[in-house]
């Protein structure tokens, strides 16, 4: 089969996993476990078969001046970026969560301007404003709260937190990628996110019923750690051997479509017009601020 095609299939893999995740762990939080303690558990268990897996790579020396990058980016990438999603998950919907972070291109961009000194146009900057009008109709317009959801509001305002850090681990990691290995990176990063989130999630988890989970609740939880976790990582590490960074950015649109999709069916979340109003406003302005400027021909 033309590789194309397989990288094409693992980034939409990727995706699908990702808006599956959304309506999985909501159903798990906070009966089954809270969310610091399910972050615990994520690092924790992709931590372990990160560093399984890097038995079967070389392994690399860390410059010293390094390595207080490293630590940023698994706090801004594996901590505070993990945290709020769940924590926001647990307090919001799947279908709010889907299309809230849409935004981290938008967010990404403002950052990379602030700190890369990248310049931003006109239409970029009319882009992060539609974008951000979207994020704040959900926010200030939206139900306050539902039966599966306790505090809508906030919790769409921790996605936002969670799409701006995400944005930082991306800005933090740039340098590092062309320097490591994936894989050297990912144990590292998973290594020092589990010392971080240990006193954060510890009480959540140690509160959890281990030995008298069902195996509905189990396969659950194994889904959020070796697929939302390392499989996603995996598939997008695939698709980006033939594909461009650009094109699986793209790929984040599906999120919300699969995401709602599944949040319908599975019957944890309801499609309202003000949420399609905020989702149509969220993609207007990650599509214009995102766009590339057309290049000019000879003599223009």
């Amino acid at each position: 089969m033309n590789k194309r095609v397989l990288a094409l299939a693992a980034a939409t893999g990727a995706s699908a996993i990702y808006g599956i995740n959304h309506t999985i762990a909501k159903g798990l939080m906070p009966d089954i476990i809270g969310p610091f303690g399910f972050i615990l558990l994520r690092v924790g268990g992709a931590a372990v078969l990160f560093w399984l897996i890097s038995f079967f790579y070389r392994s690399e020396k860390i410059d010293k001046k390094d390595w207080l990058r490293i630590i940023g980016c698994a706090f801004f990438g594996m901590v505070l970026n993990m945290n709020m999603f769940f924590k926001g998950l647990e307090l919001s919907t799947p279908i709010n969560s889907s299309v809230v972070i849409t935004l981290s291109p938008v967010l990404l961009l403002v950052l990379s301007a602030f700190f890369l000194k990248e310049r931003i146009t006109w239409l970029k900057s009319v882009g992060i404003g539609i974008g951000l009008a979207g994020a704040l109709l959900l926010i200030l317009f939206g139900l306050k709260s539902q039966p599966n959801a306790p505090n809508i509001p906030l919790g769409n305002i921790l996605f936002i937190v969670n799409a701006a850090s995400y944005s930082f681990y991306l800005i933090f990691v740039k340098p590092l990628v062309s320097k490591y290995s994936s894989i050297t990176l990912m144990k590292i990063f998973f290594l020092f996110a589990l010392v971080m989130n240990l006193p954060i999630g510890f009480g959540e988890f140690s509160q959890v019923s281990w030995f008298n989970l069902d195996m509905d609740t189990i396969w659950k939880l194994v889904f959020v750690v070796v697929g939302t976790t390392v499989m996603t990582y995996l598939l997008n590490i695939y698709a980006l051997k033939q594909l461009s960074p650009s094109t699986i950015g793209a790929f984040i649109y599906l999120q919300p479509v699969i995401a709602a999709t599944f949040a319908i069916l599975a019957g944890a979340d309801t499609l309202t017009p003000l949420r399609v109003l905020a989702a149509i406003l969220i993609f207007t302005g990650v599509f214009l601020s995102t766009r590339k400027p057309k290049a000019k021909t000879e003599g223009s």
